[in-house]
């Protein structure tokens, strides 16, 4: 098990990114949550199995809907935490 904390950069505001997201971390059975961050970029914390979360990230870079465009992940090691779900948060 492990947890990540990324900030995504790129057109990730108002293309229903963070809806995506959490399509996504439901998909691969992760908790954590996704959040807006006032300068524009993206905010998720996930957790889950090694192989899930690899999976999960490499998805995010294709972007989670059509229209956004993922030009940046910038990923950091996190501690385990229990989230209980993943979540959208504002």
């Amino acid at each position: 098990m492990i947890n990540v904390q990324l900030t995504i950069t790129g057109q990730v505001q108002g293309v229903g990114f963070r809806w995506g997201t959490l399509q996504l971390a439901q998909q691969f059975k992760l908790t954590g949550f996704v959040r807006n961050q006032r300068n524009g970029t993206v905010y998720i914390e996930a957790q889950g199995p090694k192989d899930a979360v690899a999976s999960f990230i490499r998805r995010l870079a294709q972007g989670p809907t059509p229209y956004a465009i993922v030009d940046h992940i910038r990923q950091v090691d996190g501690p385990l935490t229990d989230y209980g779900s993943f979540t959208i948060r504002r």
